[in-house]
């Protein structure tokens, strides 16, 4: 691994890739060498020095990498992912890691096989705000805690519609805030088990909400996920042993559309490169997936209840 600069490709140029190509930008530990997308107008002005592609193993062939983001459609994720894991090249990729268990422990095995880190990117744990929360949590025990994740989605998406296809993106709000979610309360309180799931569907059987229930070894969580909220509210609340309640509003702060996500994702790519660096194997993102996939069975499985009462 050279001493400079990580030479880095981003796979997918949709609406979150701005995030990670300024964040990659502003950061001497990166050097962004090409990009990649399907359609040839995202590419045909590449940043300055990168080079553009409509093939991501093209570029994986013809462009030496260290590193590869992949901020594509849910559902290419496992096979870009492999691609790269095959050549040896690190991966950041956004959440979800694939879009089940069954496509990303496979991944996680590469990985390790060809010695390359594998990073799945959950932006909320670098919030600030919810930083801070954990710090003036040093000491004390979480009892309960509160994730809230509530936006409409269709201001969130862009032009990425495949959003809306559970095909591609694995499911709804469950498939795609989800992990988020989980990830934040897994920080709180370590691994945690689906207990109860609510999940209500439109009428084109996309989840637009979910109310969730998590246990973890002397705590509880409850994850409460709206696609069709008006306005936004991302929020953490903690009740620990002692009977201190504490907050974290993400959003505080920073009021413009999307603002809390410019930081969040430097954190991401400052935490990726002290990963590929270290060739550290622990970063894979495999149980936001077990969860996402656990609440859907719960929630079909209550509702087979409901149906036979």
């Amino acid at each position: 691994m050279n001493e400079g600069p990580l030479r880095v490709g981003v796979v997918g140029l949709g609406f979150i890739s701005r995030f990670y190509l300024a964040a990659l930008e502003a950061s001497p530990a990166w050097w962004t060498v090409a990009v990649c997308d399907l359609d040839p107008a995202k590419v045909a002005d590449p940043p300055e020095g990168a080079v553009g592609h409509t093939d991501h193993t093209t570029m994986l062939d013809e462009v030496e990498l260290d590193a590869v983001v992949v901020t594509a459609p849910n559902d290419a994720h496992a096979r870009i992912c492999a691609d790269a894991l095959e050549r040896g090249v690190a991966v950041c990729v956004e959440k979800p890691l694939a879009l089940t268990p069954a496509e990303g422990e496979p991944l996680v095995a590469l990985a390790r096989e060809r010695g390359a880190a594998l990073f799945t990117a959950f932006h909320r744990r670098y919030n600030s705000e919810f930083l801070a929360l954990r710090e003036r949590l040093e000491g004390s025990v979480p009892a309960e805690v509160t994730v809230r994740y509530l936006e409409r989605i269709e201001e969130h998406t862009g032009d990425d519609t495949w959003y809306l296809d559970p095909a591609r993106c694995g499911g709804g709000c469950v498939a795609d805030n989800g992990p988020n979610a989980f990830d934040l309360v897994e920080a709180l309180v370590g691994r945690v088990e689906v207990d109860t799931a609510r999940v209500d569907y439109d009428s084109s059987g996309v989840d637009r909400r979910a109310d969730i229930g998590l246990v973890a070894t002397g705590a509880r969580a409850r994850v409460l996920l709206d696609w069709s909220h008006p306005g936004e509210r991302k929020d953490v609340e903690v009740r620990t042993v002692d009977g201190r309640v504490l907050s974290a509003d993400m959003l505080a702060g920073r009021p413009a559309f999307k603002e809390s996500l410019w930081h969040e994702y430097e954190g991401i790519v400052a935490d990726f490169e002290r990963r590929v660096r270290e060739g550290a194997q622990d970063g894979a993102g495999t149980s936001a997936l077990r969860l996402v996939e656990d609440v859907y069975r719960e929630a079909r499985e209550n509702e087979g209840e409901r149906v036979g009462s």
